[in-house]
């Protein structure tokens, strides 16, 4: 199966362009959080998407929460957040939101490591992990050098050990590739992302 992924759009009309014109090359699309700001502009952010004729499957990141998402996001977008599913034989597992906690405020929708263990402890098998915090240790240097990440979301990594990880929320660590035992961990951002993940 051709997967294209993504994260943390925030409004780039450009990217945006550049996803749904390559989208028309995919089996499935993958949005791992952050389509808009401060959750500001989501209803624009995913009219930007609204191209995409390819399954969509999205999480939330911290600059949207669940409900925001799955109630803006095109019609027959599939949003997981604390779920799963199998699309074509693939299964599926996302989960949103800020994890640890930001220092954002208000805005942020987060997760402490306790609830997100909680909500990961849901997932018992998957081929692909879709989250918007990377987990501890791989992809979450900030241009300070501070590693941010999950350890909750690496444990469930290390226990599920996926094909496939994909994160965002650390800008500075887009483009990361590393792995966790056999699995992949891709921190993506806003550009196209190929990967082929077999079903």
């Amino acid at each position: 199966m051709k997967v294209l992924a993504f994260s943390d759009l925030h409004m780039a009309r450009s990217r945006a362009a550049d996803l749904v014109a390559e989208s028309t090359e995919a089996d499935l699309v993958i949005g791992a959080g952050d389509f808009c700001n401060t959750r500001q502009g989501l209803d624009e952010a995913m009219q930007m998407l609204s191209g995409i004729a390819a399954p969509l499957v999205l999480v939330p990141g911290n600059a949207e929460s669940a409900e925001e998402l799955t109630a803006a996001a095109p019609d027959g977008t599939h949003v997981l957040h604390g779920t799963g599913m199998t699309l074509d034989g693939l299964r599926l597992f996302g989960l949103g939101y800020g994890v640890p906690t930001t220092p954002f405020g208000d805005w942020s929708c987060d997760l402490t490591e306790s609830e997100a263990a909680e909500l990961l402890d849901r997932c018992e098998a998957a081929d692909i992990l879709i989250v918007h915090s990377p987990p501890k240790g791989y992809g979450d240097v900030t241009s300070q050098g501070a590693s941010v990440g999950s350890t909750s979301v690496r444990d469930a990594v290390e226990r599920i050990q996926p094909e496939f990880v994909f994160c965002g929320h650390i800008h500075d660590s887009w483009g990361y590739r590393g792995t966790i035992g056999r699995t992949q961990v891709a921190n993506l951002g806003p550009k196209v992302h190929w990967f082929e993940v077999k079903t």
